[in-house]
């Protein structure tokens, strides 16, 4: 076909994806080949694209591609998540909207609304990342509620526990009050409020007084209405104000609550009154504190229900008055109620000129704990949850990163992998939410549990007549999806065989686990054959890569580690690879408050896919966060619109695809240059990718494609006009272009899918599409010999453009190129050679030689250490020519010193905003680079 004038993404990016998804393309089905898997991250149901997840699929769908290209048998597994509170959340709002709430229907009939708007509303991100080009297993979309899944949920949860590595507990949780449900230390973001810090004078019992005469005890909080629920005081043994009282009471303002005062190392001397108030069920530190003086949670007092409101305590010791107030509130209350008792101890705050005023509590901005979901301030909780033993599921992959079973990339994440592994907490597992996987856990009367994976199987183990009911309470989100890389695959109904390197069977529900040994395939020797088995399991676990951001680590990462490890006695993926967060072009973080966030949508409306994709590639340098900047998401898509003219050119010429893998016969030194050129693009290609080195991908084929190829090739195999007629291309020549646009092609694929495979069947008849096509194979050497000529004359053609340039000598006007008698014989040969390409490619008009020195002005050149000249008397104004240059580069110089003075000004270097200290280095390198070049301008005027 012709290839339109135009180039417009929009036309071509729906037509090739249907094209693919339809065609099948996107399916593993080479079951003699290498297999190569990566699971994408499912995103949430509720989810739409936003800038993150272009960047995430864009660099998991340039592997993909690049594994197809290969010959691999590629399976990008796709899905979503359920998204237990996210999900909750959505439906509710919508109830809400029409004056309904959860709490009108059963759980069975809210799940069937949830359900309803999931096949309604839900899964809008995945026609999204179809827009994007993503190039995944759509025909087997896994969701992590559907019946197999929900299985392998419920194996796991029942194995896990006969094993004894899920328990039941009464512990302090995260609890979110407008959930009403505990989140994870994970869902937790801190963020710092006004806040305040009180003093309390909590009096001593039983006539007892200090050594000093006090007779009470003085405490600080930033929460004073937790203590309405305090349990003890704590001092610390060392401490010589407190020794004294050490095993006797205080009496409690308020509530007459006799509580002990005890001694522990979490009440620092040196901090405030060096005593600390215990709250053992509303205080993280304090919980820790009471069981070490010998507390029982279960004796641990509550003061809150879930929505935090205050509730009477066991002891039944708090006022009536306070009952059923929100905690807030009683903050409010409990204060005013010290105050009046003379318990509160005022905080004195002295003017400059001495006045004293009296404030209630001292002013701080105190570090508070929101939920990211519901956005509230979440209320330690004393509840009774499940449980998983993480330190115990933590030790397998901890060891398979030491050993390098699992690479992470780059490699200094591993030290906050450690950090978190090695000091992992009981992951608390249970939700109070109705959608869900329901725990499979079933209680009598008497409060026994049976866990089993459905209820008759409970059932069983109660026996028969005994009355069961469900655990209410679903799995964390995070649960299920730690099955990801298994799950998806078949597991458990498809199971394979052992692994070499495990010796033995796998072990059952109950048996101890064997050290993890890294197989072989896990150590990265030769990759799984298909003799483990003929399912999808045993073909594609382990996967290969994990792309994921590092702000999902601890939530998803890790926890698909220990459940892989667990379960399969197989690492989940041979690689990590862990990505930045994309930022706004300033740097900060993207927010909606702050008005920065970006829509991939909308880039991808005005620049195309391609472009926005080939943005990600480029701007990811490990460990580096992503800057958003439009004005490159634009320079890429004038990349693509460069290599759509070139190809319309090749067309023009007669150059159509190429039917050749390996390298055509050259005989010309600038198609043996070319060809070269290709070998070393891709080298350095296939280094990067080995390196998961994306902006060293990004660069190698935009660098060859524009400029390589673009820019120099096509120029210097241009057909000359000769008494204004058009000189046919020599037939070498198109077979080579047609080759080496094929491989750039190919090359570009896995970056810009669309535009490659539009123009791929654009250049000729082709027996498959080119997302099934072959990685480059060019069986070619560089001709060390044609790419010295080659790149000598590029240099000789750069810098006449760069003399004619900077001294303003008129587009239309020809030079003369004059070389001094002493050029070497393979200069000057090189000259007669390439004299046509010189002087059409340099405006040129003649190219002599001479012995004498030129009069008049002459602006001179050096290649490879010869001298040449361009005489230019005549064709500029010389004189006025030194004085503009003169100017600019006393302008230039100006202000290159004016921020050379600001950057060496420790203030603003030290104060000012990262990203305007950035911005001002880089305005000064650019101002001393003209300088730099200006000069050089003017010297060669002489």
């Amino acid at each position: 076909m012709t290839i339109d004038k135009t180039f417009d993404p929009a036309t071509i990016e729906t037509k090739w994806f249907e094209h693919w998804e339809t065609s099948g393309a996107f399916r593993p089905d080479r079951p003699d080949a290498q297999p190569f898997t990566i699971v994408n991250p499912p995103p949430n149901v509720t989810g739409s694209l936003h800038i993150g997840h272009a960047l995430d699929n864009t660099l998991q769908d340039i592997l993909i591609r690049h594994a197809r290209l290969q010959g691999k048998d590629a399976l990008w597994v796709v899905g979503m998540d359920h998204a237990g509170i996210a999900t909750q959340m959505v439906v509710e709002r919508k109830l809400e909207e029409r004056q309904d709430k959860r709490t009108n229907y059963s759980r069975d009939e809210f799940v069937d609304i949830v359900w309803k708007w999931k096949a309604e509303s839900g899964g809008q991100i995945t026609r999204q990342l179809r827009r994007l080009g993503c190039s995944m297993d759509w025909a087997n979309e896994q969701f992590t509620m559907d019946p197999h899944f929900n299985r392998a949920v419920l194996k796991v949860f029942v194995d896990l526990y006969n094993q004894g590595l899920i328990y039941r507990d009464k512990r302090l949780v995260n609890w979110d009050p407008k959930l009403k449900t505990a989140i994870s230390d994970l869902e937790v973001e801190t963020r710092e409020v006004k806040g305040h810090f009180w003093h309390f004078r909590y009096p001593l019992a039983d006539g007892v007084k200090l050594d000093n005469g006090a007779d009470h005890i003085v405490v600080a909080t930033t929460r004073p209405e937790t203590m309405l629920a305090d349990m003890a005081v704590a001092v610390n043994a060392d401490d010589p104000r407190y020794k004294s009282v050490i095993g006797k009471f205080v009496e409690l303002p308020i509530t007459g609550r006799r509580v002990p005062i005890v001694a522990d190392e979490h009440a620092d001397p040196e901090l405030g009154s060096g005593a600390v108030k215990i709250t053992p069920g509303h205080d993280f530190n304090d919980f820790e504190v009471g069981k070490r003086a010998g507390i029982k949670p279960g004796e641990m007092l509550n003061m809150f229900d879930a929505e935090a409101r205050v509730v009477q305590t066991a002891d039944d010791l708090i006022p009536a008055d306070f009952v059923g107030m929100d905690r807030f509130d009683a903050r409010a209350a409990v204060v005013e109620k010290m105050k009046a008792l003379g318990r509160l101890v005022p905080h004195i705050v002295k003017s400059a000129d001495g006045e004293e005023t009296e404030l209630d509590a001292e002013p701080r901005n105190i570090q508070t704990p929101f939920g990211d979901r519901g956005g509230v301030v979440i209320e330690p909780w004393l509840t009774d949850q499940w449980y998983v033993d993480a330190e115990t599921l933590a030790q397998p992959p901890i060891q398979a990163v030491r050993s390098g079973a699992i690479e992470i990339v780059p490699k200094s994440w591993e030290k906050t992998f450690f950090n978190w592994m090695e000091n992992i907490q009981p992951w608390c597992v249970s939700r109070q939410l109705w959608w869900g996987h329901r725990i499979p856990a079933w209680y009598d009367a008497d409060g026994k549990v049976y866990v089993a994976e459905d209820e008759a199987a409970a059932q069983v183990l109660a026996g028969e007549g005994v009355a069961l009911t469900q655990d209410n309470d679903v799995l964390d989100t995070w649960f299920s999806s730690a099955l990801w890389p298994f799950a998806t695959l078949g597991w458990p109904d498809e199971n394979p065989s052992p692994l070499a390197g495990e010796g033995g069977e796998r072990s059952e529900p109950g048996e101890e686990v064997p050290d993890f040994t890294p197989s072989p395939s896990a150590a990265g020797a030769a990759p799984p054959s298909p003799a483990r088995g003929e399912g999808l399991l045993a073909r594609h676990y382990p996967n290969d890569v994990l792309i994921s951001g590092f702000d999902i680590l601890f939530f998803w990462d890790a926890r698909m580690a220990m459940q892989g490890m667990h379960f399969m006695k197989e690492v989940p993926w041979k690689t990590l690879y862990l990505h930045g967060l994309v930022r706004a072009a300033d740097g900060q973080k993207m927010s909606k408050s702050k008005g920065n966030v970006v829509d991939p949508l909308i880039l991808m409306d005005k620049y195309g896919a391609d472009a926005l994709r080939f943005f990600m590639a480029a701007m990811e340098s490990q460990g580096r966060d992503v800057k958003m900047d439009e004005r490159r998401v634009e320079g890429y898509r004038n990349f693509a619109t460069k290599l759509w003219n070139a190809a319309r050119f090749c067309q023009s010429n007669g150059i159509g695809a190429s039917t050749t893998l390996r390298a055509p016969e050259a005989s010309l030194a600038v198609n043996k240059w070319i060809i070269g050129e290709v070998v070393e693009t891709l080298a350095k290609l296939d280094k990067a990718f080995a390196e998961f080195r994306f902006d060293a991908m990004a660069d190698a084929i935009y660098q060859f494609s524009w400029g390589t190829f673009c820019d120099w090739y096509l120029e210097l195999i241009k057909p000359a006009f000769v008494d204004g007629e058009k000189q046919e291309m020599d037939e070498e020549s198109k077979t080579v272009a047609g080759w080496v646009l094929d491989q750039i092609l190919v090359m570009l694929h896995p970056f810009m899918p669309f535009i490659t495979e539009e123009l791929w069947h654009a250049m000729g008849e082709r027996q498959y599409d080119l997302i099934v096509a072959k990685w480059p194979e060019p069986k070619a050497k560089v001709d060390a010999v044609a790419k010295h000529e080659v790149d000598w004359l590029i240099d000789l053609i750069s810098e006449i453009r760069s003399v004619r340039t900077e001294l303003n000598v008129p587009v239309a006007s020809k030079v003369d190129l004059v070389g001094w008698a002493d050029l070497s014989p393979q200069s000057q040969q090189r000259l007669k050679r390439n004299e046509p390409t010189i002087e059409r490619l340099g405006r040129i008009r003649e190219i002599r030689q001479t012995n004498s020195e030129l009069t008049g002005g002459v602006a001179q050149i050096v290649v490879e250490g010869e001298t040449y000249v361009l005489p230019l008397e005549g064709i500029i104004d010389l004189d006025a020519e030194r004085t503009r240059i003169s100017k600019a580069i006393e302008a230039a110089s100006k202000e290159a010193k004016s921020l050379e003075g600001r950057l060496s000004n420790p203030a603003f270097v030290e104060k000012a905003k990262p990203e305007a200290v950035e911005k001002a280095r880089a305005d000064h390198a650019e101002k001393a680079a003209e300088v730099e070049r200006l000069s050089a301008a003017l010297t060669r005027l002489g």
